[in-house]
């Protein structure tokens, strides 16, 4: 095979056992994910804002930014349920680029997924101390969850990751909200199948080992737009695709009906700005018809502490996307609260 070992990775459970929770963080966690559990089961009328960065690409500014968000959440917390984005992996359209902390905790340095994984743990945890809030990442590579599977309260699968079977095999075992996004054509029904297999049990074999599922309830569908065969973006968030959505999900008998909306990505045409037009929107929608309300549990909004998006070198802005291109600061939390007046 053209393939060469370059090192063995601890196995999860040692890791775990070098990077502990604390007795007050799983205490925390649990309190969160209930809380979390409750807008996707429609226990809770709250609101849930995923919103970060692109990527987590440098853990003292990542860090920074999550607390800010915290003495934010202080204000909105009757109304909204704030979910930090921690990114630790990116799917890269090409396979060219940055890939995420998980294989590059220094961006401008060459890959190192031992250092990446130590790295990623101890960021998440930081974060959780820091600020009293558990976050959300994206199952870009399955096998790897198990790093972080007792620390996030909220998981989302790629455009690119949902028609693949071990992600939503290992979706299905989660315990915690997974969100499925539409495919990159934008097709409704790749997505909701990718919602009935994880809310479904399955037999496979994960991580070596022989396993079976119970199915995740909270399985639901993240709407970020898509493109045509020309590579232009086509939105999915408008009233119409709304309730297309709507109609397609009470044709299927799932658990939960549920959806966020990603306003970056194809629906904003990674037009960073649009976000804040996009979440209003989104809100008038749901105002506009309470089955809609009821469905749409959540927005996704990238966020950075400056806005806009930088390139990799030597001279990078603390706290500036390396990525896509993001909010910055003072829109989010403007936007924020203006969710929690609206929501």
């Amino acid at each position: 095979m053209g393939m060469t070992v370059n090192k063995e990775l601890p196995l999860p459970a040692d890791l775990k056992s070098e990077e502990p929770l604390t007795a007050d963080i799983i205490a925390l966690k649990q309190k969160r994910d209930r809380e979390i559990r409750d807008i996707f089961t429609g226990a809770s009328d709250k609101f849930a804002v995923i919103v970060g960065p692109c990527s987590a690409d440098n853990e003292d500014s990542v860090c920074e930014y999550v607390s800010r968000l915290a003495k934010l959440n202080d204000s909105v917390s009757d109304r909204l349920v704030l979910i930090p984005r921690i990114y630790t992996n990116k799917p890269r359209t090409t396979g060219a680029g940055y890939k995420g902390m998980l294989h590059q905790p220094e961006p401008d340095k060459a890959p190192d997924l031992l250092a990446g994984i130590i790295a990623i743990r101890r960021m998440h945890i930081r974060a959780i101390k820091e600020s009293g809030l558990t976050a959300a990442d994206e199952m870009l590579y399955p096998e790897n969850r198990s790093y972080l599977d007792d620390i996030l309260s909220y998981e989302a699968i790629g455009a690119r990751s949902v028609e693949n079977q071990q992600h939503r095999l290992t979706a299905s075992g989660m315990d915690i909200p997974v969100g499925m996004k539409n495919p990159t054509s934008g097709d409704f029904s790749v997505m909701l199948n990718s919602v009935t297999a994880a809310q479904s049990s399955h037999n496979f074999i994960y991580r070596g080992q022989d396993v079976t599922t119970d199915g995740n309830p909270l399985a639901h569908v993240i709407l970020r737009g898509g493109v045509d065969k020309y590579g232009t973006c086509i939105p999915n968030y408008h009233y119409e695709d709304l309730m297309r959505l709507l109609v397609q999900y009470q044709k299927r008998e799932l658990n939960n009906p549920a959806a966020v909306i990603d306003t970056n990505h194809s629906n904003s045409d990674k037009q960073f700005k649009e976000q804040l037009r996009i979440v209003s929107e989104v809100l008038h929608s749901r105002t506009y018809n309470s089955e809609l309300k009821k469905l749409i549990k959540g927005v996704m909004i990238e966020s950075y502490i400056e806005e806009g998006c930088q390139p990799i070198g030597s001279n990078r802005v603390y706290g500036k996307s390396i990525t896509d291109p993001c909010l910055g600061w003072e829109d989010t939390r403007r936007l924020i609260l203006k969710i929690a007046e609206e929501a």
